[in-house]
């Protein structure tokens, strides 16, 4: 399969999600908004000709929009293989030309989340220890920093104090979100009426800066929804999910 690298000058014109068919839709265009501004950090975002069927975003670990301590590491936002495309050595393409580059630029090694079970919009933990991951760290709600050194003795990663203990101090729903995730700008808005709609207390936030990001109280920052401050799911939720959601808690 060919891959194409996102750049300044293409980003514009290539398809970047196999979920969104429409390239001007509100989704698609927050998420080329939030990868331009990386780019200059040194975010690497390299899709397959399938129309973003399969990619992979890495950027150094400094500048990662995550709460981790993980110096001259390549932190992995996101490895993706879409349906059919499974199962046919895409990922193994994908993460070789991320070690690769890691390696040409000196790093110490790759860092990415994932948990023990595999859950929605996290490294499938299977799949890393098969290609020599280990864990660094792990928050108590279970999501878990794992780490490829490319050195024996580099320092492990390791997330930083305010996400060791995912709380808030808030009751009611709280939502920690990025624009990263190209759904959210369609979807928090719809759970954000839902909630209205139903009297039900919900507050968004949305992280716009990588320093907001670093000190959020919460190892995923893409999505993160807590209730009466105890951390929920980092899946993101569309109307049905969160009625179900709440339903479930006693909200409703």
């Amino acid at each position: 399969m060919e891959y194409i690298r996102l750049t300044t000058e293409n980003i514009e014109k290539e398809h970047i999600c196999c979920a969104i068919s429409n390239n001007n839709d509100i989704q698609v265009s927050s998420k080329k908004a939030w990868l331009a501004d990386r780019l200059a950090e040194g975010l690497v975002f390299l899709k397959s000709t399938e129309r973003g069927k399969c990619f992979i975003e890495y950027i150094p670990a400094e500048y990662a929009w995550n709460p981790i301590c993980a110096d001259g590491y390549m932190y992995i936002d996101c490895l993706w293989v879409s349906g059919s495309f499974k199962g046919h050595g895409y990922s193994n393409d994908l993460l070789n030309e991320c070690i690769s580059d890691s390696k040409n630029q000196g790093k110490k090694g790759i860092c990415i989340l994932s948990c023990a079970k595999k859950k929605p919009f996290l490294a499938d933990p299977k799949y890393l220890k098969y290609k020599g991951f280990e864990v660094s760290d792990e928050a108590d709600n279970g999501i878990q920093l794992w780490y490829l050194p490319f050195d024996a003795d580099a320092q492990k990663p390791v997330f930083r104090e305010c996400a060791r203990h995912p709380h808030t101090d808030e009751e009611g729903y709280v939502l920690y979100y990025t624009d990263q995730c190209p759904f959210n700008a369609k979807y928090v808005p719809v759970v954000e009426q839902t909630a209205r709609e139903r009297n039900v207390p919900f507050k968004a936030i949305h992280i716009t800066s990588r320093e907001q990001a670093q000190n959020s109280p919460t190892p995923v920052t893409t999505y993160a929804l807590f209730h009466n401050g105890k951390y929920i799911t980092n899946e993101q939720m569309n109307d049905k999910k969160f009625l179900k959601l709440i339903e479930k808690e006693g909200q409703w």
